[in-house]
């Protein structure tokens, strides 16, 4: 059984060609992406037994996203089939001085139409040793809501080390409750918390001068919290950034050096692979210093690889890691 889970939402992701607006576009790229789920196959290229626990449309299009999962070497078996339709998103990559944008099309999807009762947690996390879950899913239902609210709690019974991205879509939260109403319980059984001060601010209205203010006060509020971590993006333009990552760790702050990526190939699930590498990072190294920067590192060479996962090896990211960031040919 795997012994890193994942939960939430897949989408369908149609893109543009190349680098062709919406309007100019007359064909599409077809994959399937999400977050949680980008995590999960970064971690299963690298060695890791992985699973993601999701809902698709019991479809062929819901078959091939859970086969598209199971090919990159991740856990299916906990996938479940049913409801109304697959979710959506449509991408179009920017350039130079035009940014990339994102629609989606995902109301009442699959997942979002969940029945909690459905998932049996004790048994998805029997093995299990991190459950890792983002503030995407809870805005998209109250449902999802509590499917991930009762993960949550089974890995706590278990004492599995919880993580959570809590950046969030506010566009995406309708059905009545804001982040505010329902983050805070997902984060009181969190470990690892990917967050920033302004959404430490919005969702738990929490205060601090500095990064590491935002972070005391939060652990103050939330005592389960051991970690927390954030990455810092210098946008020169969409096909050139820096990018650096933070990580409190309750007693000191570290930080890493910016990693320059240009040029941009897809940016789409760069911060995944962050949280990927971090994961293994934390799981692997007895060294904190060192899982921030392979989670930099790794996050640097996603935005090099077309699709919304990470695919890689341990070595390719070690070497950015340490600096080799040439590109030079190899044979």
């Amino acid at each position: 059984m795997a012994q890193i889970v994942s939960f939430g939402e897949v989408l369908m992701r149609l893109s543009t060609p190349g680098f062709s607006r919406f309007e100019q576009a007359r064909q599409l790229n077809v994959t399937y992406a999400g977050g949680e789920a980008n995590v999960s196959t970064a971690l299963a290229y690298w060695g890791h037994s992985t699973a993601h626990v999701t809902r698709f449309p019991d479809s062929p299009i819901g078959r091939a996203a859970a086969q598209y999962l199971h090919f990159h070497g991740v856990d299916t078996s906990h996938i479940l089939f049913g409801g109304p339709r697959m979710a959506v998103y449509f991408l179009e990559t920017g350039a130079a001085m035009r940014g990339s944008q994102i629609v989606y099309d995902r109301a009442n999807s699959s997942l979002a139409t969940i029945d909690p009762k459905e998932l049996d947690w004790d048994n998805i996390l029997k093995d299990a040793k991190w459950f890792h879950w983002a503030g995407i899913t809870p805005a998209l239902s109250q449902e999802a809501a509590d499917a991930l609210l009762d993960g949550i709690k089974a890995a706590r019974k278990r004492n599995i080390t919880v993580s959570g991205d809590i950046f969030y879509r506010a566009n995406l939260w309708k059905y009545g409750k804001k982040p505010s109403d329902i983050l805070p319980e997902l984060t009181a059984g969190t470990d690892v918390v990917i967050a920033n001060s302004i959404n430490i601010k919005e969702i738990f209205d929490i205060d601090g001068n500095d990064f590491v203010e935002s972070c005391v006060n939060l652990q103050k509020a939330f005592p389960q919290v051991k970690t927390v971590v954030d990455t810092k993006r210098t946008s020169i333009s969409a096909s050139h950034n820096l990018l650096r990552a933070f990580l409190w760790n309750g007693k000191e702050l570290l930080e890493t050096e910016d990693i320059e990526i240009n040029p941009i190939i897809d940016r789409v699930g760069g911060g995944d692979a962050f949280i990927a590498g971090l994961i293994h990072g934390l799981i692997t190294f007895d060294d904190q210093q060192k899982a921030l920067e392979f989670g930099v590192a790794a996050s640097a060479l996603k935005h090099t690889i077309e699709g919304d996962a990470l695919i890689s090896t341990i070595a390719e990211v070690e070497a950015i890691r340490q600096g080799e960031t040439s590109g030079r040919i190899k044979r």
